[in-house]
């Protein structure tokens, strides 16, 4: 009996050395952060922040070669608090932009790293206001590729990241077809239609967005608007 409790003496202290020695591993010590931004407007890039662009990165220096991802916020910034300083492979990828080919980045520090991109579709003068019971978008579209725009969308959310999928109400066009982009379009969501999600006297947010027909494209929107209903 006396050897067995030695014997777990033992290996209770192997357990405790090696969870010191975990707990020795240096903390992340670096930051990266930066924005995704319209190469020919310098704009930002609206994303969804749920199924929305990607940033995968891989830490130079080991074999396995780990992808590790950070999400876009809506507003197109992004930021890691906890990142080691080394050289890092970064590639943006299933966004809603031409893609970008993976770059090599020293990150130290506070780093930045903006990224510029061709958004596929612009979405312009965008307009939305409510009249009457109704919420109506109006908005221009400008393609940067020669695909067809596959759907228009106007969307609703409690929350500022409203999106198509992010949204409690909806109203969507089928396009199907390349745009002029000198039209405007409209789309109309009957709140008194959807009454049972949109409740009179509460604060939603509204947004516009157009899908490219593009494999593992992602919808291009402008701002989010809010209104009172």
């Amino acid at each position: 009996m006396k050897k067995i409790t030695t014997f777990f003496s033992v290996l209770l202290l192997i357990i405790v050395a090696a969870a010191c020695s975990i707990d020795n591993y240096p903390a992340p010590d670096a930051q990266l952060y930066g924005t995704f931004l319209d190469a020919e407007t310098n704009e930002p890039v609206e994303q969804d922040i749920i199924r929305g662009s990607v940033i995968e990165y891989i830490e130079q220096g080991y074999a396995s070669q780990t992808k590790q991802t950070m999400i876009v916020k809506n507003d197109g910034t992004y930021r890691n608090n906890l990142i080691f300083a080394n050289t890092y492979s970064i590639a943006p990828v299933r966004g809603n932009f031409v893609p970008l080919s993976p770059q090599e980045v020293q990150v130290a520090g506070e780093t930045q790293l903006d990224f510029k991109v061709q958004p596929y579709i612009r979405v312009k003068d965008a307009k939305i206001e409510k009249v009457g019971s109704k919420i109506v978008a109006t908005f221009k579209l400008q393609q940067t590729m020669i695909n067809n725009v596959r759907k228009i969308g106007l969307y609703a959310h409690p929350q500022p990241s409203v999106g198509e999928p992010m949204r409690v109400a909806l109203v969507e066009q089928e396009i199907n077809a390349t745009t002029d982009p000198n039209k405007t379009y409209t789309l109309e969501l009957d709140a008194a239609a959807n009454a049972n999600v949109l409740k009179t006297g509460s604060q939603y947010f509204f947004r516009v967005g157009a899908l490219i027909d593009a494999p593992e494209s992602k919808f291009n929107y402008a701002k989010a608007v809010r209104l009172g209903l």
